[in-house]
């Protein structure tokens, strides 16, 4: 509950939320992309085309042909990741074609780049088969280190993860499921430990059944959250034994049938209203709102109540509504409010980790190991409205990669060695430069200055 003298400009704060929308629409065509290549080579003369290409380019590929291993040593495959979507469910805005979806993408090569050092490349395919997308994907993995799915529909969504991280022998990740769970449970531990909640006895509803909230109850109750306790909900209402819909169709929605069976111990039915009653959380990866989580809702939640409304462009209900309605925390997606719970937190750090020990998938311990560094980064500047460090703090970026690469390494899933001490060093070193070297271009000028509104 908001305190006597606080006051909330709901005009001046629905004006800073749609600002970035504005200007996204002017400095998109202005930059005509958010990414490019550039030579990490040098180039003395003329002379050094012939080491760089035809002839001398054909020493190495000589040396790869007998030992497959040296394309991580001769070429960027070392710190390369596709990020790969068919445009079927971008951000909260459905299913919008792969042109469409090609801004998100870039988007996240940049963010790759510039809080993890590593080099991303945005790769839209024009086709919602999922056996085409894993096929396509496994014949591109000469090419790189790793592949991030993006924004991909469920159920197909789930079977595209799971084949692909049996069969590929490089790290396959799809952010929407991996990355928002593994963030969000950090948000959790440190939401928790504020309220003074023990994991054990918690309750909550995940509102919102889609591949983000059935990664993230999965993480959550691996952790040690009891889901019997728990209730998830989709657009027909809340899971359990009682929803004969998601029964006859088990084969097809496998997750969700499986959550049927384990949630919901007391047999609730109903909706979101009904879900919320009485529970200590709701984590929120649905509808985008305002309006999908009602404050009234919120106010027949426990006391201490926790609200995560992570929904993409727009929060499920807006924070200030959230906190008037009683809740302690609430946080959401978007950068530009207090506590944002995004896998932008997530990614960068776990792939430049998996990268620098080039291990052969991301499992989910290597997932806790990311939550659990990125939870205790914040230290002793945690409160109500910093649960989480946010992304200009990217020193946690590197303490994730080192945290991941270890685990790895313990779990036997990475093909090199190294110290944790060595895996800080090395992605303080690569993440920092990618840093100083978009601060330099922008600088000299190769970035062109951003137009005045």
């Amino acid at each position: 509950m908001l305190a006597e003298d606080e006051t909330v400009n709901v005009d001046e704060l629905l004006a800073k939320a749609e600002k970035p929308s504005a200007d996204a629409m002017k400095l998109h065509p202005f930059y005509r992309g958010k990414t490019e290549t550039a030579l990490k080579c040098t180039v003395r003369d003329f002379n050094d085309f012939a080491i760089w290409y035809t002839p001398g380019v054909a020493a190495p590929c000589r040396a790869i042909q007998a030992d497959p291993d040296l394309v991580y040593e001769h070429t960027n495959k070392w710190n390369t990741v596709a990020v790969i979507s068919d445009g079927t469910r971008v951000l909260g805005l459905g299913d919008i074609g792969p042109k469409a979806g090609l801004p998100v993408m870039e988007g996240k090569a940049l963010l790759y780049k510039y809080l993890g050092g590593v080099d991303g490349v945005a790769i839209m395919l024009d086709t919602k088969d999922p056996n085409k997308i894993i096929d396509t994907v496994l014949m591109l993995q000469p090419s790189f280190g790793g592949v991030n799915l993006e924004d991909l529909s469920q159920p197909k969504c789930f079977r595209i993860l799971d084949t692909l991280r049996e069969k590929a022998e490089i790290p396959i990740w799809h952010d929407d499921q991996q990355g928002t769970a593994t963030v969000t449970l950090a948000g959790l531990m440190n939401a928790l430990k504020l309220v003074g909640k023990p994991k054990e006895e918690v309750s909550i509803a995940f509102v919102g059944s889609g591949a983000s909230n059935v990664a993230c109850s999965r993480l959550i109750f691996g952790w040690g959250v009891d889901p019997g306790k728990c209730t998830m909900v989709d657009s027909k209402g809340i899971l359990g034994l009682h929803r004969g819909d998601l029964e006859k169709r088990r084969h097809e929605y496998v997750d969700k049938w499986r959550l049927c069976q384990s949630t919901n111990r007391d047999g609730r039915q109903g909706n979101t209203a009904e879900a919320l009653e009485g529970v200590d959380v709701v984590i929120g990866l649905s509808k985008p709102g305002p309006g999908t989580i009602l404050p009234e809702w919120v106010e027949r939640m426990n006391e201490d109540a926790i609200v995560f409304a992570a929904a993409n462009p727009t929060p499920e209900i807006w924070p200030w509504e959230a906190k008037e309605a009683g809740a302690a925390i609430v946080a959401t997606g978007r950068s530009d409010f207090p506590n944002q719970v995004n896998n932008s937190l997530g990614f960068p750090g776990i792939f430049r980790g998996a990268l620098d020990v080039r291990a052969k998938t991301i499992t989910d311990e290597m997932c806790y190991a990311a939550a659990e560094a990125l939870a205790n980064h914040i230290g002793d500047r945690l409160d109500d409205e910093h649960i989480l460090p946010n992304m200009d703090d990217w020193e946690v970026f590197s303490r994730e990669a080192a945290a991941v690469g270890v685990k790895a390494q313990e779990q036997g899933v990475a093909r090199i060695e190294k110290s944790y001490d060595e895996l800080l060093e090395h992605a303080t070193q690569i993440i920092g430069r990618s840093r100083r070297l978009t601060k330099m271009m922008m600088e000299e000028g190769f970035i062109a200055e951003a137009p005045e509104d």
